[in-house]
């Protein structure tokens, strides 16, 4: 995992995406925007063998937009806060826990070699 701030990320002049310092792919090939509910917990029980497993072969980078929580990774606990950015590494662990008096709204995105298919091919 890599932590670091929203401020921390180096300018975009080539229009490039915004995590291509931090998480290998060409472009983002996944996200959405999560609206946690106070004190929940993500992907509690929807490991493919119906434990609380939940990880990934490739990267998923986290901006904490508004709130706060705890990010548990591989069973450590680590806070945070709004302009956080998180990058969680293959193969960890990750579940979100959310504040009871302000949970957080958080941009999430995988990265790959491909464009989303719902984005054009601008070559």
């Amino acid at each position: 995992m890599r932590k670091c701030r929203l401020s921390d990320l180096s300018d975009n002049p080539d229009g490039k995406h915004l995590f291509r310092n931090l998480m290998p792919g060409s472009y983002l090939s996944a996200g959405g925007l999560a609206f946690e509910r106070p004190g929940s917990r993500s992907h509690t029980n929807d490991g493919p063998d119906g434990t609380d497993r939940h990880v990934h072969s490739d990267c998923e980078a986290f901006l904490i937009l508004q709130g706060r929580g705890t990010l548990e990774l591989d069973e450590a606990f680590i806070p945070i806060v709004a302009g956080d950015v998180i990058v969680v590494e293959p193969g960890e662990d990750h579940h979100l826990i959310a504040s009871e008096d302000d949970p957080p709204v958080v941009l999430w995105c995988h990265a790959g070699p491909q464009r989303h298919p719902r984005q054009f091919d601008a070559r």
